[in-house]
């Protein structure tokens, strides 16, 4: 049962004194002058006294995280309403995620005095899109506050670490889901069931004359209408706002360790990341980067803004945002492919008028090699192509089901999680299914984010009769979390379940041989089966390696017999494509 708690919570002695005696709500990024941004405590507090002030706006936990504390959502509604089933009835929602990497904290400020200012009037309230933050999801990396971990970053003063308490980055663990924290994010999500999501960060790369970029999710991945409704109409209207407002903006810049000019393609969210993890659910996501060497002050105020103008575009665009979502989710009801991995669209581009900074290379005053430098005293203006479309790369026949045997609880657990509908098998039975064998895959030499992961995962596949057990599991992909699971459960999908480790065991094989006691089995092998025969001989031929291997020879004899494991890169996840087999 989900916990709905509005928190009523005594002032604790870490409370900042600013709000309970002034009553004005002034947070501590504008008394310092925009210097400093408060602590976790301060941030939840704040948001605490705007929830008993004002009706408008609720405060909820949610869920545990890895640093013993729990997450928050923060909601603002005009009619106070906070039940968010009747919610979606009537109004768009919006999500904003802030502090997923703490010392990008922009965010946490821009979205505190942007609840102010709505429940204080300040600025234009809006009546058919309700707000919802999340006040600082990487709470453990909040707590772990420092002024040095930044290196490249102009304030605030103080901040905390990427690392979450776990050291994990949260903004590679929405799909693989090694976390509390993006757990309970999912809880919050499919409580919620956002219009449009926004994720609030500061940018690495690049100098250039931006304060503001923006990364909406890729919209060819996104997909159909919708993905065109966000190329065409969502991201023009944004930039459109800002200008009006003289804040200027472009596309996140995708470049490290050399300048813009030369064009920079758009940064392609996979799952892994918040606002891919979203758009399997047909979000509207977008993140913010700010860029690191503008003033703190200045970049809190960006955001500030940004997000204001994405209000205005929700507010106005709500019926057309609704609609196109809902046909996006009956379009991937209609589909027979589906796309796993993207590339670049190499005959269509977009061009830029971009401000930027001249850069040359220069001798290193400390390594003696050459460096890059950015000169600010020679600002430009120039075309620079975006390569901001992508095509298919790989793609996969969509199942009518997926058979998930089940032992594998740590996978039936993250789709649980995820509001995957699937039923159990009533009882023992056979059923004719598509089963994969992993021919081939790369993996990781160095860690990352707690995993050797895999990539470039080759299948084949094969269709058979294999015995199921009551209770195991069948998820059907007529429903809204088909992208998801299609997403996690075919192993080539880059951000793969198979990929993210979820299945190494069977990667492993078990059973073997002694050599002294196969060499008879393996003479009987060949004497008895004339193409496998055949086959051991030509392999003999061609592969001058293999026949000067006597092992290898005999493991080849011993693969193509009935004592080679079945379980030993079979994938064991079975896609099904005939009649419902049911619970007969």
């Amino acid at each position: 049962m989900k916990r709905f708690l509005l928190l009523v919570i005594l002032i604790s002695a870490c409370k900042s004194p600013t709000y309970e005696e002034k009553g004005s709500f002034t947070t501590l990024f504008e008394t310092s002058g925009g210097t400093q941004t408060p602590t976790y405590e301060e941030v939840i507090d704040f948001y605490i006294e705007l929830a008993r002030e004002f009706p408008e706006i609720n405060i909820q936990t949610m869920g545990e995280t890895d640093s013993g504390y729990p997450l928050h959502i923060v909601s603002f509604n005009d009619d106070g309403e906070f039940n968010f089933s009747k919610i979606r009835e009537r109004k768009a929602v919006m999500l904003i995620n802030n502090g997923i990497h703490p010392g990008e904290s922009d965010g946490i400020d821009a979205t505190m005095m942007l609840f102010r200012d709505l429940a204080t009037g300040q600025i234009e309230i809006p009546k058919r899109t309700v707000l919802v933050a999340i006040p600082l999801y990487n709470i453990g990396g909040s707590l772990n506050r420092n002024s040095t971990s930044r290196t490249n970053q102009n304030g605030p003063e103080e901040y905390g670490f990427r690392g979450n308490s776990r050291n994990y980055d949260l903004n590679r663990d929405f799909i693989k889901a090694d976390t509390k924290n993006a757990r309970a994010f999912a809880e919050i999500f499919h409580l919620v069931q956002p219009d449009v999501f926004i994720d609030n960060h500061v940018s690495n790369g690049a100098d250039y004359q931006y304060t503001l970029t923006h990364l909406f999710t890729q919209h060819n991945k996104l997909g159909g209408e919708l993905g065109n409704y966000l190329h065409t109409v969502v991201m023009p209207s944004l930039e459109q706002s800002l200008e009006e407002k003289e804040w200027d903006v472009t596309p996140y810049v995708n470049v490290f360790n050399r300048t813009p000019e030369s064009g920079f393609s758009q940064f392609m969210d996979y799952p892994r990341y918040s606002t891919g993890y979203t758009t399997l659910w047909n979000t509207l996501g977008m993140m913010v980067e700010t860029h690191m060497l503008k003033p703190y002050k200045q970049r809190v105020e960006g955001t500030y803004e940004l997000m204001r103008s994405m209000i205005d575009i929700t507010e106005k665009e709500r019926d057309t945002i609704k609609m196109l979502r809902e046909k996006a989710f009956e379009a991937y009801r209609q589909k027979d492919m589906y796309t796993l991995d993207w590339a670049i669209d190499t005959t269509k581009a977009s061009t830029l008028n971009f401000k930027g900074y001249e850069g040359e290379q220069i001798v290193s005053e400390v390594t003696g090699a050459n460096r890059l430098k950015y000169n600010r005293e020679r600002p430009f203006t120039k075309e620079v192509t975006y390569r901001n479309y992508f095509s298919p790369r790989s793609e996969v026949s969509i199942p009518e089901a997926y058979i998930i045997p089940q032992g594998w609880w740590n996978v039936i657990s993250r789709l649980r999680e995820n509001k995957v509908e699937m039923r159990e098998i009533g009882q023992d039975t056979v059923i004719t299914a598509e089963s994969y064998r992993i021919e081939s895959y790369g993996t990781r030499n160095s860690a990352y984010e707690g995993h050797y992961q895999h990539f470039n995962t080759k299948v084949s596949s094969s269709v058979a009769d294999v015995k199921f057990r009551k209770g195991d599991f069948i998820v059907p992909t007529d429903q809204p979390a088909l992208r998801y699971i299609i997403e996690t459960l075919e192993p080539a999908a880059p951000d793969s379940f198979f990929n993210w480790n979820y299945f190494d065991t069977v990667l492993q094989q078990k059973e073997g041989f002694s050599p002294y006691v196969f060499e008879d089995i393996a003479k009987e092998l060949l004497a008895k089966n004339e193409d496998l025969r055949t086959e051991f001989q030509s392999k003999l031929e061609e592969d001058e390696a293999f026949a000067g291997n006597w092992y290898a020879q005999l493991d080849w004899i011993h693969k193509h017999s009935d004592h080679y494991e079945k379980a030993h890169l079979r994938y064991p996840v079975f896609r099904f494509g005939g009649p419902d087999p049911g619970n007969d």
